[in-house]
């Protein structure tokens, strides 16, 4: 009897002890995204290329200068985007910033940099998407305005935005520049209800009063800008018809045209270059899909050059199903070039891929297949179980020209309204 109960016991012990490695196995695996922090390549030969972010050049021949971020929510990634775009004003020649934002919103930042009133971070939040209003935003913000403050003639800052996400700036500087130039906004004004389009008009409805607006203003002299603004909100309104894969491809054509239509109106006042920043999966210049940055490298004309980024580990700030809370997650990428940066000893460094040796280690890892970090605006419990689902699995050398690597990346903080 004394050994059937000292059996089942040994039996309860294992199933217990084998439930016990299941779970730690499973919390590592969701820590993580694995049983462990990925593979890497030789810290070592890492060493031998990495540089400091101040040390970035880009080719002459480059026009459209592109940095991209890993997630929305580091500060870190926020503060490349001045840091960068400093290098790129004082080596480059560049006196443009393009930001994924609202278009009609970061006008209303360029008036704030060129004297208007408030502060940078009124400006911030005009963006439109919460993600930029932040005090790295408004730093950069500050500093642009600081600049255009001794700047020569010709020579200030300006800065655009190339989403159409939203609908309130544009449509306001919209009917603004009409009044100016004297054109009819009646049935503008009856197009929209608040900060949405009007419940009464549809689509057709729209376009049909847009295009006549456009039409009029082709008549005008100095109605440049202003029908841009009718081109933006036409596309907000196609873009509203459509949902998922189909929104997302025409999203990134949308944009992918609005760039080329800063780079042009930089090169009319004489200005070849144009920094563009946004996330990694808009601006990569390969991929299964057409994102704008393969659509805008299609065009050699546009000399397109593009610096990804990613990061080891991030603490990264997202939003919950909720609209009104976020939360701060942490995950790692698994990039096996980001850890040997960890490994290297490096905070932060950058890779430039055509000074790495095709046939080195380093070099065959970077045209691999390989894991990245690359986290949305969302956040689901499902990602603790799909990792996969915060990870792309594509070249590194094959979407970016260079690549900047953060060890440990710090969540932003989002000022309130």
């Amino acid at each position: 009897m004394k050994n059937k109960k000292t059996r089942r016991f040994k039996i309860r012990y294992i199933v217990f002890g084998l439930l016990g490695v299941m779970a730690l196995a499973a919390l590592v695996f969701m820590r993580f995204g694995g049983l462990g922090t990925g593979e890497n390549v030789n810290p070592e030969e890492f060493l031998a290329y990495a540089e400091p972010v101040e040390n970035i050049t880009v080719p002459e021949s480059a026009k459209i200068i592109a940095l991209g971020e890993a997630t929305h929510g580091n500060a870190e990634f926020q503060q490349l985007k001045l840091e960068v775009f400093k290098l790129m004003v004082k080596n480059n020649g560049v006196r443009a910033f393009a930001l994924e934002g609202d278009y009609g919103g970061c006008e209303q930042v360029n008036r704030y940099i060129h004297g208007g009133e408030g502060t940078a971070q009124e400006a911030a939040a005009a963006i439109g998407f919460s993600i930029y209003r932040t005090e790295e935003m408004a730093e950069l913000i500050s500093y642009m305005r600081q600049y255009n403050e001794s700047a020569l003639e010709g020579e200030d800052l300006r800065f655009y935005g190339f989403d159409m996400q939203r609908l309130s700036y544009s449509m306001r500087f919209l009917k603004e520049s009409c009044k100016e130039l004297e054109v009819d906004t009646t049935n503008l004004q009856k197009l929209v209800e608040g900060e949405n389009w009007s419940s009464e008009c549809d689509l057709s409805t729209r376009t049909e009063t847009l295009t006549q607006v456009k039409k009029e203003l082709e008549s005008k002299n100095g109605s440049e800008n202003a029908i841009h603004f009718v081109d933006i909100l036409m596309q907000h309104s196609e873009l509203q018809t459509l949902t998922n894969d189909d929104g997302a491809t025409l999203r990134n054509q949308f944009m992918a045209e609005n760039v080329q239509w800063i780079l042009q109106q930089e090169q009319r006042n004489g200005h070849e270059k144009i920094f563009v920043t946004g996330h990694n999966s808009h601006v990569a210049k390969w991929g299964s899909f057409d994102s704008m940055g393969k659509l805008l490298s299609k065009d050699a004309a546009n000399g397109y050059y593009v610096i990804g980024t990613d990061f080891y580990k991030t603490h990264c700030n997202m939003p919950t199903r909720s609209p009104e809370k976020r939360t701060i997650q942490v995950f790692y990428s698994h990039d096996p070039l980001a850890k040997a940066a960890k490994l290297a000893g490096f905070d932060i460094c950058w890779l430039d891929f055509t000074k790495v040796p095709e046939n080195s280690e380093l070099g065959r890892q970077a045209s691999e297949y390989t894991y990245m970090g690359t986290l949305g605006e969302s956040y689901s419990i499902i990602m603790r179980l799909l990792p996969p689902s915060y990870r792309m699995f594509q070249p590194p050398a094959e979407l970016y020209d260079s690549m900047i690597f953060v060890t440990d990346a710090n969540p932003t903080k989002i000022l309130e309204e």
